[in-house]
């Protein structure tokens, strides 16, 4: 089934993930129609680019570069969320 956009917000990273491995594992198979094919493959495109969104948020919670006095990248620091 189809997932729509709001429910794929809705989803866990967890949940996402594992959505997105059945969807591969299908489509690996070779058993789907054409066009179960496509709406899986767009479907798993979306957990996609969820689970991208939230590992980037994940990463920029947990560190911020901080740059030296000649502007390049000195160390890390935690990120403070504001």
């Amino acid at each position: 089934m189809p997932e729509t956009s709001e429910s794929v917000a809705e989803l866990s990273f967890e949940a996402a993930l594992k959505r997105l491995e059945e969807i591969v594992r299908r489509l690996e198979t070779g058993d789907a129609s054409l066009d179960e094919s496509i709406d899986l493959y767009a479907e798993g495109d979306r957990l996609r680019q969820q689970c991208e969104a939230r590992l980037q948020a994940a990463q920029a919670k947990i560190e911020k570069i901080q740059l030296g006095r000649d502007g390049q990248p000195s160390g890390t620091v935690p990120f403070d969320g504001e």
